[in-house]
């Protein structure tokens, strides 16, 4: 028995007398069975963070139970990324699926030239420059339109593509030309990235970000270098290591040079100081997010970060107040927002409908968050995130301490096959 454990519980136990609360009727508050919270307040069960802040959220302690498990800080570095792979290999087999890896020439060479199908530009300029760039950004669009509504194994390919025929052809484009197709394909790169996390792989993701900051540098724009901190911190953020999320988020306010990029940073850094229960500190980065959000003037490109939701500062305090502990308040707000997410919007459908589910799940309300899951699922299949995912396995954790519940044994066959189907 360690004595993180110990001291918590006998500082929980020591709040909940002062508040007047019976065991019984703060384990009904916590939504947890009495002896668990027993096992915790007698040091023979260690707590968990999201535990802590709930915790301190019901008897008001200002943080005083969340300090006493601190926030967690993966001890494992984000993937490290190659970017010596001059050669970017596709590969399709005959069942449909399709993979991607850099490689450098000399592999290739060695893989030998009659397996490498070569798409050369020919001579000249390969392209009528005029109207390209407004080309592809229309493609781009559409893709963006269909990763709302597709998984990413079906976005993936065309993205990558798309992207090297983008940086190919600024090769062989005049300056003007050639920096507009840089930027337009490290949004392209970008895109990718998150697709890439999206289908469950982190070293992917910051592989295609690192090529983006590369594409957009030789554009001549440096906006990306800034938004791939926002990037990175998102994948600390599903790793529940609130640290690096605050610090890739702070490093990214600190070099970003537009208005919205360092609203973005700010909106992420509020959902790290969330994990790690600092209602004060999350609270203040979201007004600032809000702030330069508001008087963000519109971007020439792509919009960096999401353009399907309505108030995305709005959505994202609703996210943060369930990881601080307050789930019944992040209801509030997620049933109004979520509301709102355009219907064609599948991929923000599902992920915000199942975090809506999840507060009400941790609120007590079983019955209802049973139903908002009936109403995602079929988008969560539709769309395969691994993100998603992660929230969908925390929604399950906590419907299985209500499993004698009608609506939870009802929901459950169904709710197993979506978690096996996104990891199969």
């Amino acid at each position: 028995m360690t004595e993180q454990p110990i001291l918590f519980g006998a500082e929980l136990r020591r709040l909940r007398t002062a508040a007047g609360l019976s065991l019984t009727r703060m384990a009904a508050l916590l939504h947890y069975s009495k002896g668990y919270v027993s096992k915790i307040e007698t040091g023979g069960k260690g707590p968990t963070p999201d535990f802590a802040r709930r915790c301190d959220s019901i008897l008001e302690a200002g943080g005083e139970l969340a300090n006493l498990v601190p926030a967690r800080s993966s001890e494992a570095p984000l993937p490290e990324v190659n970017g010596d792979g001059e050669v970017w290999m596709m590969s399709l087999d005959s069942g449909g699926r399709s993979w991607f890896r850099p490689m450098d020439r000399r592999q290739v060479l060695a893989a030998g030239a009659a397996s490498v199908l070569a798409f050369g530009m020919g001579g000249g300029h390969a392209i009528a420059e005029d109207g390209t760039v407004s080309t592809f950004r229309t493609m781009f669009d559409q893709f963006r339109r269909l990763g709302q509504t597709a998984s990413p194994s079906v976005v993936l390919p065309a993205l990558i593509a798309q992207t090297h025929t983008l940086r190919e052809l600024a090769a062989r484009a005049k300056p003007a030309a050639s920096a507009e197709l840089l930027v337009l394909g490290a949004r392209y790169a970008e895109f990718a990235g998150w697709m890439a996390q999206e289908s469950g792989d982190n070293a992917a993701a910051l592989w295609w970000t690192d090529r983006a900051v590369e594409l957009a540098d030789a554009g001549q724009d440096r906006s990306l270098a800034a938004y791939s901190l926002v990037r990175r911190a998102l994948v600390t953020l599903y790793r529940e290591d609130a640290l690096a999320t605050i610090d890739l988020a702070q490093q990214a306010q600190r070099i970003a040079t537009s208005a919205r990029i360092r609203g973005l940073a700010a909106q992420r850094e509020a959902q790290g100081h969330a994990l790690a229960g600092a209602y004060d500190a999350c609270m203040r980065s979201l007004d600032r997010a809000r702030d330069l959000l508001s008087t963000a003037q519109p971007e020439a490109g792509p919009v960096l970060g999401t353009a399907n939701l309505t108030d995305p500062v709005a959505m994202v305090s609703g996210w943060c107040l369930h990881d601080l502990g307050r789930p019944r308040d992040a209801t509030v707000i997620l049933d109004r927002e979520v509301e709102r997410v355009p219907p064609h919007a599948l991929r923000s459908q599902a992920r915000y409908g199942v975090r809506r589910a999840l507060a009400h799940a941790t609120a007590g309300d079983i019955d209802h968050a049973c139903t908002l899951l009936v109403q995602v699922l079929g988008m969560v299949d539709t769309v395969s995130s691994a993100t998603i995912s992660t929230d969908l396995r925390r929604v399950a954790r906590v419907l299985s301490r209500f499993h004698t519940a009608s609506s939870v044994r009802e929901l459950q066959p169904r709710l197993v096959a979506t978690l096996h189907n996104q990891t199969a």
